[in-house]
């Protein structure tokens, strides 16, 4: 499936960004005030976090509800740890909480199926191959 996001500079903004995703509400994208920007939405690796965190949430219900398990819903907080992002080193650390669900056995399938939602396998065991080319204007 291809999917065409288109991401277009804001004028009399520094750094802000405007998202459109077919048919969604625009979502925006700025820079924290540290590095010159306004800090007025979330920045690219917030939203690189939070897709992780919002995939792992939505693989675990979708078990759940197939499995006729009680979960009434996911609480996910992602920690983010970026000191070491330039020697190569991104760290994510995961907790999640399955209302509704009392038995540990199933607590545990439900974070190890969570491991396998398609962000988790695309950030660790994927090879994602990028293309960039410059469009001169018609």
């Amino acid at each position: 499936m291809r999917k065409t996001i288109e991401v277009t500079s804001l004028r009399n903004h520094i750094y802000r960004q405007r998202v459109e995703l077919d048919g969604f509400e625009d979502l925006f994208v700025d820079v924290p005030e540290a590095f010159g920007g306004e800090d007025s939405a979330p920045d690219p690796h917030d939203y690189f976090d939070l897709s992780l965190g919002a995939c792992k949430a939505i693989t675990a219900m979708m078990y759940a509800r197939r499995k006729a398990w009680p979960l009434e819903r996911v609480s996910v907080r992602v920690h983010r740890d970026d000191s070491e992002e330039r020697r190569g080193t991104y760290r994510l650390e995961v907790e999640m909480t399955f209302h509704g669900i009392g038995d540990p056995g199933q607590r545990a399938r439900l974070e190890e199926i969570s491991d396998r939602c398609p962000i988790h396998r695309l950030m660790t065991v994927s090879t994602v191959e990028i293309t960039t080319r410059t469009v001169v204007e018609a």
